[in-house]
């Protein structure tokens, strides 16, 4: 089947890497990851990624411990390199060429992010990994991966959560009267505040028209099915009435 798109980002919890871990990256969940990622890239589909740090470090522990907020959130950004490594390790291993990126200067064992470069390595067939989110301190990873997804003209956004369906109206693990939603608009997620990703990175997105796919990483179909054309999790969408500011 024909994909359904031709470049997309794909965002990566920590989570999503730590499989049945308290703590950490798990080998075998990453080489699943892998495997997904390397089934859609040979469909001819160009692939950013954007890797989070929850599995190792969360700035804002840090700051609720008293440690100053730009020092924790720099500590976070160093943390997606040490996840960005195994994961361009494991999809080299399947046959897939990757290049790190990193918004940090960390040059012994990743590139400098350079927009171009990153459009041209998808250009030539390479997924890139973008790690150290944005290299400024206050902004998410999630605001990197819309940050990015809009700099490298991605025509979405796959958000990848570990063992979550999509979005709900509460959180599904707390309110087990939480119900699940398939399609909503950027702002009606901002309003609600909505679990989706941060209203900072949701602003973003839609200001720049950017849809995103929530889905679960764990079903290791949904990837290939989405990139297929087929609505799996939910969908955050806007009008262009609503990107335009209107």
């Amino acid at each position: 089947m024909a994909a359904a798109f031709k470049r997309i980002l794909l965002k990566l919890s920590g989570e999503a890497l730590m499989g049945e871990l308290d703590y950490g990256t798990d080998p075998q969940r990453v080489a699943g990851v892998a495997r997904q990622v390397s089934a859609v890239h040979d469909q001819g589909v160009q692939v950013a990624i954007v890797v989070g740090a929850g599995n190792i470090y969360r700035g804002m522990q840090g700051v609720a411990a008293g440690m100053d907020r730009a020092t924790a959130d720099y500590m976070g950004m160093l943390a997606t390199v040490l996840n960005a490594l195994p994961l361009q390790d494991a999809l080299e291993k399947v046959g897939t060429d990757t290049r790190v990126q990193s918004a940090l200067g960390v040059s012994e064992v990743a590139e400098p992010y350079i927009r171009r470069r990153a459009m041209r390595h998808l250009e030539k067939g390479r997924v890139v990994i973008f790690a150290a989110g944005t290299g400024n301190p206050f902004f998410t990873t999630d605001t990197a991966a819309a940050l990015r997804a809009a700099e490298i003209h991605a025509e979405i956004i796959l958000m990848a959560k570990n063992g979550v369906e999509g979005v709900y109206s509460a959180d599904p693990a707390i309110d087990a009267n939480a119900e699940f939603i398939p399609e909503i608009s950027h702002m009606e997620a901002i309003e609600r505040r909505l679990r989706v990703m941060d209203s900072t990175a949701l602003a973003l997105c839609m200001e720049n028209g950017m849809p995103l796919n929530v889905f679960n990483m764990e079903d290791e179909e949904s990837l290939a099915r989405i990139i297929s054309g087929v609505r799996v999790g939910t969908l955050v969408s806007t009008s262009l009435r609503e990107s335009n500011g209107s």
